[in-house]
């Protein structure tokens, strides 16, 4: 049988199949898995018929837990119905899953599998979420590569239908489900042979039904359960046959050969690893070199693996084995073996096979690289006569020293003939997305095989990427990092400058091309002696290209991707260049059609010129024997900070996490992390930054209000701090209002942590910032790291206006959040606020992927080494969270209280310890009156604390002194000094705490929403601030409740029909919350306002900022994102209110009437526009009923003016 061919990823390659066999998809978004679903969506929207003829019906649902309740009830009613999961979402469809399979509902949850959060968050793919459902009665399917999951995934389907047992079909998460392969496509006529129809007649009849009504999911006391529950076992022992028979037919019409167990290498092989998932062809890899080089060795792919079938697993592995290494992807601390391993061992033990060895490694966890070197270090293993029961690969563990050695240096391993190509961009830049389109070209339009995949640190756009390209005229099976290549591409100069190893994994002779805007002078002055030693001493072709300043004269601003990419078709010569460019120029429209022709047309116009933009760089001969002239810089500041830069930060930065060994972490085993480490940072990666022209300024600090990193900061200075200020400063008088006269001020501007958003520009009344170059602004570098370490805090220049916040220190710095990003815009504002003393649960989501990654904090400390104290629980249960965090404080400072309250009785405390005693009783519940209480009263305790000592110095004590020294006490045991002494200890919760919960839509409208709910009922006085971007940004950009009709978004393809959620009311009607609607760029003034009424409030808070986002394309980019604010808030689309339950005036509506220009807003942002592109007529409808729901809202707030008035 002939299939088409066609490049795509894992998650496309399931969702192909899944969408044949289903009729309903009950849906929740969650990396890795979510484009499954998305595609699923887009096809519906389309037209696309599955096997029954019929179109999917996708159903979003609110979090994972209700996904797996939708798909319960859908299949009780008779609709063939799957989901697509992951990681903590396949664990809240866990409840569920025992349903399911008890009910024998034939369904399949198909799962990218991802690690499980522990001590910290992990997007990445290992199989310890599928690991925690094998007791659910789900059986469970594992591909290894995207041909794979194309060919096997029918098999979960058809099973599960014949079988009446559910399925998990599992695959890695990003190695296989984003990992992109040219595959042969099924047809859906082949499916549709192959589906027993029916078992799908009997599925319907056996559904619930009013026509015959049956009763499901009864009680059962103990007398009948156990019975009960063992009927189903018959099923399980025939399900294995079940599959193997549609494996069967799948093998007859491929001329594959799928079984439960597949063995391949040696028949004679006396050493065989057993593994399942992506490994598998890696260990393929290894093998063939082996056994090519006489050894003798093999390896058996687990692709069913629950029920598991012993037998079958003996039959696989050849008589002559007498060693096995048990691969699993998982951790289960404290058990004797991982899952795998344990059936392995215990399938031979029940066989009798006692001679055959067996040992267990763990490997692979948050898609830790596995390359073949960790291969052959498991073969080196089982070649010796001890071997480690138990061991690991992949990394160093020199704590318990579990790890395998492996030889860097190992053969290469991939197939002959392969070409190898990386890239090295920057998130949000198009290096990921042009790469995507260059592999498929190549995959499409080639006989090559082609295999892509994609690597990111942990920032939002602005991080690290480095894309992996292999294509060549055999089959690719290398699902592991590219370290030696044909072809390496350093998209952004930062790298160079900062020594990032990249040429090092060039290839004697390959290419090396570096973006840049150097001519050869600066070229030689910013590369590092080791790179310029290796290119001349491999040589290697060596070309710069300045697609910077190019895509800024097309008008593309920092968006140079397809520039680079025709560059590297005109430099690789994988097809003829005119082919290349009408390739790419396909793919551009494909790409950037939703965001308008013109768009389309500026890429071209790249394609063009980038083909021939790059020159070629003469290597000097004395490059070969270069010597790095710089210092290393000495770090200052706390030595445990600093220690972890050094440790983890710094090589983690430059991409080289993956050499850290174990002991690196001993000192954050549990998670925790230094705060400030991000101000270390200083990555560099603005092509321009801000300058500030002193003459202009007005000092009005606007530009500072909305500056998402904190990289702009006005500074008051002494004239002794501005003499000492380095030589390029710019100071002068503080030209008004507080200050005047007795101050000199400065804007201070850090460019290498700048992102060059130029929010900061747009927001200028005066026009006194214009971005320039960053290298012409280095030097001010050293002037903002002055006023940062060396100006004091002017607390006499300080209030809760736009202007005087700024002078606040900001305690949320140099994030990894997107350019331009509005949510860390109001974060950043916050802790200038209260950030000293403030507590701040977040949300899995973007603001807990830019304000928690690991060892790069960058929410910081005062100088008294205070500052926010930071925590990501889960997505779905933040404000629970946030609420025990009150709590849990709380109570302590309530004893405190308590003990406070007896110490004031005892009759011998000193007056002024009781003074001062009362003094912070007074004031506890006032986090804005309590501070300097508490330190008075710290202060007294301390002072009235009687030592030993000073007891024995009075007579009539001198006895019980004495007493008290012999015992070893340090201390007077009297009850007022006993008291002092516990009071003290306690003593940093005697400050009044400011908490807050943060969190984006998802979470709060969502899947957090009934413990949002349940948390601001409770009427405890928690702050929550929800960052609105109307999507699920972190994700991918999927519709949430907040988001708004005709809103174009994944799981919402034709434009959402749904008008967005109004969360405030719902908060609103409980009477005692106070709820604010607030948008920084179109009222600062009323933003800040809020956030302080909010913190004052004895109770609840709410307040929701609207957010401005990549997601939603605006026109300009992201530095028109605070201006965006103010058109939404002018229009009528967003509203600005307070509600204070406490307020003399409780509703007040802070928007104008909407000013006209609605229509002309939504098509300002593609998110909106591109429906008119793709549903023109169905935009029409939507659009206007958007608009005609914002004036009714607009009107309906004039009500609630006039209600709270009365």
């Amino acid at each position: 049988m002939v299939r088409k061919m066609k490049s795509m990823d894992g998650n496309n390659a399931a969702a192909h199949v899944s969408y044949a066999f289903s009729e309903v998809a009950a849906i929740y978004p969650i990396t890795p898995s979510s484009p499954m679903a998305d595609f699923v969506d887009q096809w519906s929207a389309n037209g696309l018929k599955n096997i029954f003829g019929t179109k999917v019906k996708v159903v979003e649902m609110q979090s994972e837990a209700g996904a797996a309740g939708a798909v319960h009830g859908s299949l009780g009613a008779g609709a063939l119905t799957t989901t697509y999961t992951a990681s903590q979402g396949l664990l809240l469809m866990i409840p569920n899953m025992y349903k399911i399979a008890a009910e024998q509902l034939p369904c399949v949850f198909h799962v990218s599998a991802r690690t499980v959060s522990t001590h910290a968050l992990n997007i990445f793919g290992d199989h310890s979420d599928v690991m925690a459902c094998r007791q659910t009665g789900f059986a469970m399917l594992c591909e290894g590569n995207v041909q794979e999951v194309m060919d096997l995934s029918p098999v979960a389907h058809l099973a599960a239908l014949t079988g009446k047992v559910p399925f998990i079909n599992f695959f890695d998460g990003f190695r296989t489900s984003h990992e992109i392969q040219k595959i042969a496509v099924w047809d859906y006529e082949d499916l549709k042979d192959m589906c027993d129809m029916d078992a799908v007649a009997e599925f319907r009849r056996h559904a619930l039904n009013p026509e015959h009504p049956h009763m499901r999911g009864s009680h059962e006391n103990g007398d009948i359960f156990f019975q009960h529950r063992e009927a189903c076992n018959k099923y399980y022992e025939a399900l294995p046959a079940v599959v193997e028979k549609y494996m069967d037919k799948i093998n007859a019409k491929l001329g594959t050969d799928y079984k439960l167990f597949n063995y391949y290498g040696a028949a004679d092989a006396d050493r065989v690893i057993v593994a399942m998932g992506s490994i598998c062809d890696v260990a393929e890899e290894v093998i063939d070199y082996l056994n090519a080089h006489g050894e003798k060795v093999g390896l058996v792919k687990v692709r069913l693996f629950r029920p598991f079938a012993p037998e079958k697993l003996i039959e696989a592995i050849p008589a002559t084995a007498k060693k096995i290494a048990v691969l699993d992807r998982t951790k289960e601390p404290g058990s004797q073996g991982e899952p795998l391993y344990q059936d392995v061992v215990t399938a031979l033990a029940n066989a009798g096979m006692n001679d055959v060895q067996v040992i267990g490694g763990r490997y692979g966890l948050g898609s830790k690289d596995t390359p073949p070197a960790s291969v052959f270090a498991v073969y080196s293993e089982l070649k010796k006569d001890e071997m480690k029961r138990q061991f690991t690969i992949g990394i160093v563990d020199d704590v318990t020293n579990m790890s395998l050695p492996e030889d860097e240096n190992c053969p290469n391993t991939a197939a002959a003939g392969t070409i190898e190509c990386k890239f090295w961009g920057l998130g949000g830049d198009g290096t990921v997305g042009a790469n995507k389109n260059s592999i498929k070209i190549i995959g499409d339009h080639t006989d090559k095989y082609i295999q892509a995949y994609f690597q990111y640190d942990s920032k939002k756009t602005g991080g690290v990427t480095i894309s992996h390209l292999r294509f060549g005229d055999k089959p690719i099976r290398s699902p592991y990092y590219i370290n030696k290549a044909d072809f390496v591409a350093c998209h952004n100069p930062s790298y160079v400058t900062k020594g990032f190893k990249m040429v090092q994994d060039v290839k004697p002779g390959g290419v090396y091309m570096i973006n840049c805007q150097w001519d050869f002078d600066e070229l030689n002055h910013h590369m590092d002696a080791a790179s310029k030693r290796y290119i001349a001493q491999n040589n290697i072709q060596l070309y710069t290209i300045n697609a910077i300043d190019l895509a800024i004269e097309i008008g593309m601003g920092k968006r140079n991707n397809t520039i680079l990419q025709s560059a590297f078709f005109s430099l690789a010569k994988v097809m003829p260049e005119e082919e290349a460019i009408t390739y790419m120029k396909e793919k551009a429209k494909a790409s950037y059609l939703k965001k308008g022709q013109d768009v389309v047309d500026m890429n071209y116009k790249a394609i063009d010129l980038g083909a021939t933009a790059y020159k070629k760089i003469d290597v000097p001969a004395d490059w070969a024997n270069a010597v790095d002239t710089k210092e290393p810089k000495q770090l200052k500041g706390k030595p445990e900070l600093v220690k972890m830069v050094k440790d983890i930060l710094n090589p983690v930065g430059k991409m080289d996490g993956d050499s850290l060994p174990v002991s690196a972490f001993v000192d954050h085993v549990d998670g925790q992390f230094e705060l400030g480490a991000a101000a270390y940072e200083k990555r560099g990666v603005a092509v321009s930054v801000p300058a500030w022209d002193s003459t202009k300024c007005i000092q009005c600090n606007q530009c500072a209000y909305v500056c998402p990193h904190a990289t702009i900061r006005p500074f008051a200075l002494t004239a002794d701090e501005a003499a000492k200020a380095p030589g390029a400063a710019k100071i002068v008088d503080v030209k008004a209002g507080k200050g005047k006269g007795t101050y000199q001020f400065t804007m201070a501007i850090s460019p290498l942590d700048c992102m060059g958003c130029g929010v900061c520009v747009g927001a200028c009344p005066v026009n006194a910032l214009t971005m320039v170059a960053q290298e012409g602004e280095l030097a001010q570098q050293d002037v903002f790291d002055y006023c940062v370490a060396e100006v004091s805090e002017k607390k006499d220049m300080q209030d809760n206006t736009v202007k005087g916040s700024q002078f606040k220190q900001p305690m949320l710095e140099f994030s990894g959040s997107c350019a331009g990003c509005a949510e860390t815009s109001y974060a950043r504002l916050v802790t200038q606020l209260f950030g000293d003393h403030m507590y701040v649960s977040n949300a899995t989501g973007c603001s807990s992927i830019w304000g928690g990654p690991a060892a790069t904090s960058p929410y910081c400390t005062n100088k008294e080494g205070h500052g926010p104290a930071w925590c990501n629980s889960l997505f779905e249960d933040n404000a629970e969270h946030g609420l025990g965090m009150f709590v849990g404080q709380n109570k302590i400072r309530q004893d405190l209280a308590d003990k406070t309250r007896e110490l004031i009785a005892v009759e011998w405390a000193r007056p002024e310890l009781k003074a001062a005693a009362q003094a912070w009783l007074d004031t506890m519940d006032d986090g804005a009156a309590n501070a300097e209480p508490a330190k008075a009263y710290v202060k007294a305790l301390e002072e009235s604390i009687c030592t030993v000592e000073e007891l024995a110095a009075v007579p009539q004590f001198a006895a019980h002194a004495a007493e008290l020294k012999d015992k070893g006490a340090l201390l007077c045991d009297c009850a007022a000094c006993t008291l002092a002494a516990d009071i003290l200890s306690k003593k940093e919760y005697l400050a009044k705490k400011s908490m807050w919960i943060f969190g984006g839509d998802g979470w709060a409208y969502d899947i957090g929403y009934g413990g949002l709910d349940h948390v601001i009922a409770s009427k405890q006085d928690v702050n929550i601030f929800v960052f609105d971007t109307e999507v699920y940004s972190n994700t991918g950009g999927q519709a949430s409740k907040a988001s708004n009709i005709g809103q174009v978004a994944q799981f919402a393809a034709a434009g959402k029909e749904i008008k967005k959620k109004s969360l405030s009311e719902i908060a609103m009607q409980y009477g005692y919350v106070y709820v604010a609607q607030v948008a920084m760029g179109a009222n600062p003034a009323q933003t800040i306002k809020a956030i302080t009424e909010a913190e004052a409030y004895h109770g609840p808070s709410l307040i929701i900022g609207y957010s401005p986002c990549e997601m939603h394309s605006i026109k300009g980019g992201m530095m028109n994102c605070q201006k965006e604010m103010k058109k939404a808030v002018e229009c009528g689309y967003w509203n600005l209110f307070r509600y204070n339950p406490e307020g003399e005036k409780k509703f007040t509506l802070d928007s104008k009437a909407p000013a006209g220009g609605y229509q002309e807003f939504l098509m300002n942002e593609a998110r909106y526009s591109r429906l008119t592109r793709e549903f023109p007529e169905r935009a029409d409808v939507l659009f206007q009923r958007n608009e005609d729901e914002a004036k009714a809202r607009f009107e309906h707030l004039q009500k609630l003016v006039e209600m709270y008035d009365k």
